[in-house]
């Protein structure tokens, strides 16, 4: 049979398969059309190795719980982002995901009908976040102190020394994740280096063996040349538990960390945007603390601790440090 003797069905798909045959750019405009009809983009840093492959693997998150092509910018971290801006408001996005500091001050030069979901920051800079809801790279102090209830179930209060500034809006968590947990949480505010080591020296002089302290992710509380060294000593000769939200100081000797599954941040920051296509709006909004975490152990620190290194309790670490 001949294509014109064809069903009308059949006869209309010959033609456009033809067409784009003859003109391939239409296939090209139909498959943009197909991107910008999802409204929505992701918007990353341009930076080098070895945090192109931190970002690469949150990429991978989110394509997995998008599972439909999706528009991805790379954003140079210069300052002028007005090039940016413009190549999204011709895409008419109802929703963009921001990574970094970079992509989210792209983002927030937006429309205000552009819907914000940002990820990979420790927190958004002025103007920055809008009515976003940004997933923090801070570790949710719920899960700190569940881990060290496990680890260690005879503490009954955690000290945490930290800048309003950078750290405050986490302590309304912390709080919370204390009770949740039947512990005593003492926090110290400081605005400088001097006055967080006075309040590390304070701790120290007062406490006792039901004590353990947290590092917050923060530059003032925990200067890594002068506070951390003396920290670490200081808990390692009176054999009190210190656990960070910071991975690098278990090698370091704190006692253990959680620190970014990147996959599984992916996924929630596209779980977040597809419910923010579906103005879904009953999900959380604002900073919030990260929940997708991989876990961290010093096993020296550990055993100088009294914790009995079951090997159920070290399979619950995706790291453990010295390395065998």
């Amino acid at each position: 049979m001949r294509p014109d003797q064809a069903d009308p069905a059949r006869r209309r798909l010959l033609r456009r398969l033809a067409l784009a045959a003859c003109w391939p750019g239409i296939g090209v405009a139909a498959h943009a059309q197909s991107q910008r009809d999802q409204g929505l983009a992701v918007l990353y840093p341009e930076v080098a190795e070895p945090f192109r492959s931190f970002f690469a693997k949150i990429l991978d998150g989110i394509d997995e719980k998008l599972q439909v092509k999706t528009y991805k910018l790379a954003v140079p971290g210069g300052a002028d982002v007005a090039a940016t801006v413009a190549e999204l408001r011709r895409r008419e996005l109802k929703v963009v995901i921001a990574l970094g500091r970079a992509g989210l001050r792209a983002a927030s030069a937006l429309d205000r009908g552009v819907e914000l979901v940002g990820g990979a920051v420790m927190r958004p800079g002025e103007g920055e976040a809008r009515e976003a809801t940004v997933l923090s790279l801070a570790p949710d102090p719920l899960l700190l102190l569940r881990r060290l209830k496990t680890l260690l179930p005879g503490v009954k209060r955690v000290s945490v020394v930290y800048s309003p500034r950078n750290s405050g809006w986490l302590l309304a968590f912390a709080q919370d994740a204390a009770r949740q947990n039947g512990l005593e949480l003492q926090v110290q505010p400081v605005e400088d280096i001097k006055a967080a080591l006075r309040g590390y020296q304070d701790f120290f002089a007062r406490a006792s063996p039901h004590d353990a302290l947290w590092l917050p992710q923060d530059q003032v509380a925990v200067d890594e040349s002068v506070v951390l060294p003396f920290v670490l000593q200081e808990s390692w000769n009176r054999s009190l538990p210190l656990f960070s939200s910071t991975s690098e100081h278990v090698r370091r000797g704190v006692l253990f960390s959680l620190y970014p599954n990147n996959l599984e941040l992916g996924r929630s920051l596209g779980a977040l945007a597809l419910a923010r296509l579906a103005k879904d709006n009953a999900g959380a909004h604002g900073l919030l603390p990260l929940r997708d975490v991989h876990a961290a152990l010093n096993t020296r620190t550990a055993t100088h601790l009294g914790v009995e290194l079951t090997a159920q309790l070290q399979r619950g670490y995706e790291l453990l440090v010295p390395e065998r």
